[in-house]
């Protein structure tokens, strides 16, 4: 009987396409992603060792604000409708005519003190314990200079590319919304080229769809992936047509559901946790940026082409359940994991090595969490 699976040697060698998507800052859940990652960012600068849960949903001109603070002065330290303006006017909503427009929202806070039984039950271990149970995945390949895989790394540039020539005013035309989405053949393991971008911008009434199309296949998508860019990559541009109502006035935003987008384009595998709107003593958020940091470390040192390492924890305890370190072949797997448990992966301890007490969390929600040079698990 035949087989209808490659053996190792065979799959080491086979030809494959790989698909990743992005999306723009405009897109409505990643407004509500902002929002989140604001509201925590504005209770950290008021209290480092604030403890923020925060959920956005955002529709036509409302946002909806959700989850528990424990803070210092939690109780009127923050405006909460004044950071939602902000965050979606540095996003781009405050267009005359727009239902959802940053001086007009309609804020429905639902914030509320977190509990003290969970407060204490983070620390009556005398250190700080992981506040539920989880796992988390961090991943690293050397097929790029970022150690991020190429699809997701592309479909970032693209609709970062597509956000720089709206904001810059080289291209007004442009509307916050957006995605990309961007398809690599591989030979084995190794890009050897872009095959396909797919991507669609929001754009002002009036504008001629074949001249959004024209722009966008022969000067945005070129200018975004620059180096990365070839004429025979095929570039399919706002295929559904006319996209002039986006954002939260077009569809519902929700904190959460880009968590793909926000890792690794699905080239690796996701413990399920979502980041924004989330302090550091949530595991699922800082686990998670520490499991990409000894992934990179792992990766560096030469142990591996590809890495990828799982952490797991139990609610209550400071030490995780359970590592486990994945190198697909690429290296050394058990030199890989005895270098990956010389660290300290107690939630306190990752919190201290990458400062994850500070208000940094804004400059992690679009474009990726992983990636950008600036952000310390990166370092």
């Amino acid at each position: 009987m035949s087989k209808c699976f490659s053996s190792p040697d065979q799959g080491a060698h086979r030809s494959r396409v790989f698909t990743s998507e992005s999306v723009t800052e405009g897109h409505p859940d990643k407004v509500a992603d902002a929002i989140a990652d604001a509201v925590l960012d504005a209770y950290l600068r008021v209290d480092p060792e604030a403890r923020v849960a925060c959920e956005v949903l955002c529709k036509g001109g409302m946002v909806v604000l959700g989850g528990e603070v424990d803070a210092v002065d939690a109780e009127g330290s923050v405006d909460h409708v004044a950071v939602v303006r902000e965050a979606v006017r540095r996003i781009g909503y405050e267009g005359v005519g727009e239902a959802f427009r940053a001086d007009q929202i309609m804020v429905v806070d639902a914030i509320g003190k977190q509990s003290t039984a969970l407060a204490s039950s983070l620390t009556r271990t005398g250190d700080l314990a992981a506040g539920d149970q989880g796992l988390v995945f961090g991943y690293a390949t050397d097929e790029t200079p970022e150690l991020m895989p190429l699809p997701i790394l592309a479909a970032h540039r693209i609709t970062a590319g597509l956000a720089q020539a709206r904001k810059s005013g080289a291209h007004p035309w442009l509307g916050p919304d957006g995605k990309s989405q961007v398809s690599v053949r591989y030979e084995g393991d190794r890009p050897v080229g872009i095959a396909t971008v797919v991507v669609s911008a929001q754009h002002r009434a009036g504008m001629a769809v074949e001249e959004v199309q024209r722009l966008l296949r022969e000067e945005l998508v070129p200018a975004a992936l620059g180096e990365l860019y070839s004429a025979e990559i095929e570039v399919i541009a706002n295929p559904a047509g006319e996209f002039v109502l986006g954002g939260p006035e077009a569809d519902c935003g929700v904190t959460g559901r880009k968590i793909i987008v926000d890792t690794y384009g699905g080239m690796a595998r996701h413990g399920g946790g979502a980041f924004s709107g989330k302090d550091a003593t949530k595991v699922d958020r800082s686990a998670a940026y520490f499991a990409r940091f000894v992934a990179r470390a792992i990766v560096l040192r030469g142990l591996a082409a590809r890495a990828e390492l799982q952490i797991c924890y139990a609610i209550g305890q400071a030490q995780p359940v359970a590592l486990h370190v994945d190198t697909f072949g690429t290296g050394d797997a058990a030199a890989a994991e005895e270098f990956a448990r010389t660290f300290d992966y107690r939630p306190a301890a990752i919190i201290e090595r990458l400062g994850l007490r500070r208000p940094v969390y804004s400059e992690t929600t679009h474009y990726g969490h992983f990636g950008k040079p600036h952000l310390p698990w990166e370092a």
